[in-house]
């Protein structure tokens, strides 16, 4: 129905308020429409806060308006007890009659749950609505329910032979001022930032968000062989907390680590031997490279991968852009198979 994918549209609208802001939980929207009007409007907007479908019913300037209205919801409403009461009991409470439902709740141990729930409460229900749309509202959170694993964002800063050092002597930024603002506006969409020990003995990183504002994410040091020296900035604040250092042998493996503790995306920065990996096993979903105009001819490549053995294998980038900030090259995009 034309009304359906119009009211699901303005949930999805709706949803995007909260991206960023709501993670462990995911973004979800929500409209309550009657008479082929829309009454109630709401968004998850933090994690611990109402979610969207209570959101939409306090939003009602009369709550008896929400008997006989049809709910349009981005995600499968929730069906158990967390931080918030179930969706499912107050919709039922409320008397709706009908609910539209974006995307199915990827939770192994919830999925179906909620529509289940509904029916069971004589509520008529409809599922697939502007589907890929929904899903796409939260990709991590769908990465994470269904893998175990984080969506993983590889970053660096390289020269245009695809270096990650300098010549000796000469500092350590390769990118312009302005790559690197930019960087640190992406470091604050993520939960956690990552790098190999390597990184840490030679760089001396602090990872911390500069000149943008946001909640720090977790710094994470991936030390599978040595650990990082003890005089090295993440590890000095390493007692304060934030930092956490991860020993599994397998890059898999550490990041499943931090899946286990919430923590859905991750913002993976580096060295070249870290990317090579995350990009051999397959576990990167999307990639931001800043490109300086320059020949650094260095001995680190920026992504020290195996190879593949023809180009046919290689992943591509989906919604590729390139942009140009300061004097570098932005590329970035999703990775398809």
């Amino acid at each position: 129905m034309a009304a359906d994918q119009k009211f699901m549209r303005e949930a999805i609208r709706l949803a995007r308020k909260g991206a960023g802001k709501t993670r462990p939980n995911p973004a979800v929207g929500c409209v309550i429409a009657k008479n082929g009007r829309i009454i109630g409007r709401g968004w998850h907007r933090r994690a611990g806060l109402p979610h969207a479908e209570i959101e939409a019913l306090r939003s009602l300037r009369n709550q008896s308006a929400a008997r006989g209205a049809t709910v349009y919801v981005t995600l499968e409403p929730c069906c158990t007890h967390g931080k918030t009461p179930p969706c499912t009991d107050a919709l039922i409470a409320a008397g709706v009659s009908r609910v539209v439902i974006g995307a199915i709740d990827p939770n192994p141990k919830h999925r179906g749950r909620g529509i289940a729930l509904l029916r069971r409460g004589k509520i008529k229900t409809k599922t697939g609505v502007l589907a890929a749309e929904c899903e796409s509202l939260n990709p991590e959170f769908h990465r994470t329910m269904r893998t175990g694993l984080p969506w993983v964002i590889a970053k660096c800063g390289m020269s245009l032979d695809g270096r990650l050092t300098r010549p000796p002597g000469e500092g350590q930024w390769i990118t312009s001022p302005a790559a690197r603002r930019d960087a640190m506006k992406l470091r604050a969409t993520v939960d956690a930032i990552m790098v190999g020990a390597g990184t840490v003995r030679a760089d001396d990183p602090a990872l911390t968000l500069r000149g943008v504002r946001g909640r720090q994410p977790l710094r994470v040091i991936w030390a599978p062989r040595r650990l990082p020296p003890k005089t090295a900035q993440l590890v000095r604040a390493g007692a304060a907390g934030n930092v956490t250092i991860l020993r599994q042998k397998s890059l898999r493996a550490a990041l499943r680590d931090l899946a286990k503790r919430g923590i859905q995306r991750v913002l993976l920065e580096g060295g070249g031997h870290t990317l090579g990996q995350a990009f051999d096993y397959g576990l990167v979903q999307e990639a931001v490279f800043y490109v300086a105009p320059m020949l650094a001819g260095g001995n680190i490549p920026a992504v020290g991968a195996r190879g593949l053995p023809s180009a046919a294998q290689a992943p591509r980038l989906a919604h590729f852009q390139a942009r140009r900030i300061g004097s570098c090259l932005k590329l970035s995009g999703q990775l398809v198979a």
